[in-house]
Formats: C-alpha cells, sequence, structure tokens
C-alpha cells in the first residue's frame, strides 16, 4: 500500500512537473509576442511621425521584425544551450558518483525523500527499490530536478521564441501599413494596446497574478513607447497632416 501511494506520489510530481515545464512554455511564448509588439510598434510609429511614406514604414517595421525575431532565437538558442549544457555536466557527474559509491548515493536519495516527510524505514525502502529500477532516473529527478531523457532543446526553444516574436511584430506593422496616411497611427496605436492588453491578461492568467494591475502596466509600457518614439520621430522629420 505503502509503495502504491508512494508510486503514485512520484506519478503525480511527474505530471506536475511537465504541466509547470508547458506553462513556462507558454508564458515565454506571451512575453515574446509582447516583446514583438512594443518593439516593431515603436520602430513603426517613429518612422510615421518622420515620413508618411508607406514604403519606408514598411521597410523598417519589416527590418525590425526580422531583426528581432533573429535575435530572440539567437539568445534563446544560446540561454537552453548553455542550459543544456550545464544538465549533461550534472548528469556525467551522478553517473560517475553512482558508479563509484553507489551506497552513499543510495543513502542520500533515502535522506532526500526522508526530508519530504517519510519515515527513515519508507525512504530508505523507496530508494532501494527506485534504485534498483533506474538509479539515474531516481536521483536526476530527486536531486537534481532533472528529466534525463527530456532535456530542454535549444532549437526548439530558438523556433518557438523567434515564432512568438513574429506573431506579435505583424500586429503593429499591420495596423500601421493598411488604413490610410491620415489614421495609421491611431490604427496602429489601437491595435497595440488591444494586442498588450491580451498578453497582458494572458501573462496573468498563467502567473496566477491580478490580471487589471497587469494589463494596466503592459498597456502602460507599450502606450509610453509608441509616445516617445513618435515624438522622436517628428523631432527628425515632418508632422503627418
Amino acid at each position: 500500500m505503502s509503495n502504491r501511494s508512494e508510486t503514485e506520489s512520484h506519478s503525480g510530481e511527474h505530471h506536475h512537473e511537465d504541466f509547470s515545464g508547458k506553462l513556462n512554455w507558454l508564458r515565454a511564448g506571451v512575453l515574446g509576442a509582447n516583446d514583438g509588439i512594443v518593439s516593431v510598434a515603436g520602430i513603426v510609429v517613429g518612422v510615421a511621425g518622420a515620413t508618411a511614406d508607406r514604403t519606408a514604414i514598411m521597410i523598417a517595421g519589416i527590418a525590425g521584425l526580422v531583426s528581432g525575431a533573429l535575435s530572440m532565437a539567437g539568445g534563446e538558442y544560446v540561454s537552453v544551450s548553455t542550459q543544456r549544457d550545464t544538465e549533461r555536466a550534472m548528469l556525467r557527474l551522478e553517473k560517475y558518483e553512482l558508479r563509484t559509491m553507489p551506497e552513499a548515493e543510495e543513502r542520500e536519495l533515502a535522506e532526500i525523500y526522508e526530508a519530504k516527510g517519510l519515515s527513515p524505514d519508507l525512504a530508505a525502502r523507496v530508494a532501494k527499490e527506485l534504485s534498483e529500477q533506474d538509479a539515474l532516473q531516481a536521483h536526476a529527478e530527486a536531486e537534481l530536478h532533472i528529466d534525463p531523457d527530456h532535456l530542454t532543446s535549444p532549437w526548439q526553444a530558438a523556433f518557438a521564441s523567434m515564432a512568438a516574436f513574429t506573431i506579435g511584430a505583424l500586429l503593429p506593422l499591420l495596423a500601421i501599413a493598411l488604413p490610410p496616411v491620415s489614421l495609421r497611427v491611431w490604427a496602429c496605436g489601437g491595435g497595440v494596446i488591444a494586442g498588450l492588453a491580451l498578453t497582458g491578461w494572458a501573462s496573468a492568467k498563467l502567473g496566477n497574478a491580478r490580471k487589471l494591475r497587469a494589463v494596466a502596466r503592459n498597456v502602460g509600457v507599450g502606450a509610453l513607447t509608441m509616445l516617445v518614439t513618435y515624438l522622436v520621430g517628428l523631432l527628425f522629420g515632418v508632422t503627418v497632416g
């Protein structure tokens, strides 16, 4: 009965970690889309403040989209690759320790489960059974909090980050390119505020935070960015009539 309960607990913890991992990916996607909205909105609104030339605005916006998406992808790839290298190094060390000092490692695993609330006898029994099944898996999850069979992929992270930024960046780019000259800045502003409100709500929802505060903060930062860049555009260009 105790073994079964421990197995169910271990399985539940594994599913909880999987769910948390998915939430982290969703949160990263929302933040990537938010970056795309704010970054490209600042560029196109700033250029629109300097010139009414639709081609110039589009070129600047597309350049911002491409450079931003590639920068996000590159940064995510480097970051996750470093994390993956660290995880692999930790797993190599754990394999060495399991090979050279298995008894000490089993005691260490038992102490981890004992610290979680199991009795010393039960913790020792659980550690022994898990070590007999797959010692590396048991130690990686309990001690290192790593699933050796599902290490984070840097390429997956890079493409996900690039896609999220691109989707977000398309909103201000299309919002300022499609309307007539007299309405393009207002249309872009309205579209960006709606998009930022959505990403702010989504990030608060995923993080169990206050939604109104997150939306207000997100919209406020985006609106300030557009206002400042538009004024900069006016200083170095001409007012759009």
